[in-house]
């Protein structure tokens, strides 16, 4: 995929950003994995402003020996191929699958996924990166980082965020009118 000239790097949590979140388990097979509505036009919609696009995500259910991390791997793999296949791209998942009791410095709020990112990919500036989450841990890793905060929400909840929106499709179309202007 070539590069666009945009400086701007997008970080993406996973379950409840991209996919349904499953209350109180995990998304354990790809069986189970159901995109949210608008998330696949709106990824295709984003693709063109994002010099990068990656999805950051805490994972705990393979530490949790509830599904394998090859599990884990084919449904990332599903993943990328539909969104794909659908006009968008996500260059890499970053994931973490260890125990939150552990406080592993991969799992967010800490920021080891981001510095993970940042050495494969050297250009990314996180003055100049948005994380766009739906939990307060999603919040604390992009502050943590420098980066641009937005919290998925369908109430004004902003967890301390720079920006609140319902969906990824409604973060889009504000992120849009702001760089148009």
């Amino acid at each position: 995929m070539k590069k666009n000239n945009s400086s701007w790097s997008l970080f993406l949590d996973r379950d409840g950003v991209i996919n349904q979140r499953i209350p109180d388990d995990y998304v354990k097979s790809w069986d189970q994995f159901i995109f949210l509505p608008g998330v696949l036009k709106a990824l295709q919609l984003l693709k063109p402003f994002f010099r990068h696009i990656f999805i950051v995500t805490n994972q705990q259910g393979v530490g949790k020996g509830l599904m394998s991390g090859t599990e884990l791997l084919h449904i990332h793999k599903n993943l990328k191929k539909v969104v794909r296949k659908h006009g968008g791209w996500i260059e890499e998942i970053f994931y973490c699958t260890e125990l939150s009791i552990s406080q592993p410095s991969c799992r967010k709020p800490a920021i080891g996924m981001g510095l993970a990112a940042k050495k494969k990919y050297p250009d990314i500036d996180f003055s100049q990166s948005i994380i766009v989450g739906d939990s307060g841990s999603d919040i604390a890793f992009g502050k943590n980082l420098g980066m641009v905060t937005v919290f998925i929400a369908e109430h004004d909840d902003k967890l301390q965020a720079d920006h609140t929106c319902k969906d990824l499709h409604q973060f889009y179309l504000t992120f849009v009118s702001k760089i148009n202007n």
